[in-house]
């Protein structure tokens, strides 16, 4: 197998490592700080981060959107310009840290539309601001990846890009300041950690038996514990781990030198877009299903998977092992539970995905009529 393997986003670990922004972020220019509803003004960390941005210039942006919009982002694509950032720091989720990627490129980019960055899945990037990260939500892996997602309120789509030009110089990953998260963000950032494994590793045997290995220790690791961070939210070694396994999730090396699939995300996007469930609900909702789908394909790391991480045989003790998993988080894996009627977004997603020519998955072969069928069996 032949790959290239680069990720230079430098990982600061643990209690108190917010204070190491001091060092890294340039004195010179103006430093953007971005963040979502507030919540870092109540738990601690926008002291602690301001203390450690002095005496730099800075100038602030909070209201990024779960799903960030891309509207909200060109708003601070103006704000940035206006006062000439130099740097961005980002203080959040992955919705925040998504955005603070799309407004690092939209600043630089030279196109008559940045919507074209995300239309053409970042081809066009050329460069971008340097950015930071202070991950205050274990989920999604953008603190030391090159990808984003953004959502466009005016049209209901939600497309991605990826760019070299935007892996985070450094994130900053305190387990502490995640303590004061709600149940559900933590439910959903075990669920997004896990489907994220699962899009390079559920595939078919590629003679890449250490990838596998490093795939299913970490799904055997949020196995683990999930549950006992969701039970003891306080409980600083847990946290610790489950942090450190969604970065693991996502940060480029697990999908080295194997096939991928991301149909799963490219169905839950749409479902995102067009009736508003969280990303990790509507991952938990898909993916089983498009497993099901694609069972030839699949069958062989289905079984695999069954073995090493659930000590079980067949694919659908496999399949009902993992349903019962999320399910024991809290996790819906149906959209009734959504009160969404599976024939209609059957029905809008597989047209959506007729009108662009959408065909993706390892093989390539999940394309309209196959989103059909896989949604309208998820009732």
């Amino acid at each position: 197998m032949n790959f290239t393997f680069r990720n230079p986003t430098e990982i600061l670990f643990g209690k108190g490592m917010i204070t190491e922004i001091g060092s890294r972020v340039p004195r010179a220019g103006t430093v953007l700080l971005l963040y979502g509803g507030g919540s870092i003004k109540h738990n601690g960390v926008y002291e602690q981060v301001r203390a450690a941005l002095k005496p730099r210039r800075v100038v602030e942006f909070g209201g990024i959107e779960p799903n960030p919009h891309y509207e909200t982002c060109l708003k601070v694509v103006e704000l940035v310009k206006k006062e000439k950032v130099s740097f961005i720091l980002a203080v959040g989720g992955g919705s925040v840290l998504d955005a603070s990627k799309f407004i690092a490129a939209a600043t630089c980019f030279r196109g008559r539309d940045p919507w074209d960055i995300l239309r053409t899945s970042g081809e066009n990037v050329k460069a971008a601001l340097p950015l930071g990260t202070v991950l205050t939500l274990p989920a999604t892996g953008s603190e030391a990846n090159s990808s984003s997602v953004i959502s466009r309120a005016t049209t209901n789509e939600k497309l991605f890009f990826t760019s070299g030009h935007v892996f985070p110089v450094f994130s900053v990953l305190d387990p502490t300041a995640t303590f004061s998260l709600p149940k559900k963000y933590i439910r959903n950032g075990i669920v997004d950690a896990f489907v994220h494994v699962m899009e390079q590793y559920m595939t078919r045997p590629s003679d890449a038996p250490l990838q596998d290995r490093l795939s299913e220790s970490v799904l055997q690791t949020l196995v683990e514990v999930g549950p006992v961070t969701l039970a003891r939210p306080r409980q600083y070694e847990p946290r610790a781990t489950f942090m450190w396994s969604a970065t693991l999730a996502l940060n480029t090396l697990l999908g080295s030198g194997v096939p991928q699939d991301w149909g799963t995300h490219m169905i839950g996007h749409e479902l995102t877009a067009f009736y508003g469930i969280d990303h990790a609900e509507s991952l938990a909702v898909v993916m089983t299903g498009l497993w099901r789908y694609k069972m030839k394909a699949k069958r062989a790391k289905i079984e695999q998977y069954g073995r090493r991480v659930w000590n079980t045989r067949g694919t659908e003790a496999a399949i009902k092992k993992t349903e019962d998993f999320f399910k024991s988080l809290g996790m819906p894996t149906r959209l009734s539970a959504y009160n969404i009627d599976a024939e209609e977004a059957a029905g809008k997603i597989s047209a959506r995905f007729a009108e662009r020519g959408s065909a993706f998955g390892e093989d390539g072969d999940i394309n309209a009529d196959a989103v059909f069928k896989i949604l309208r069996k998820l009732k």
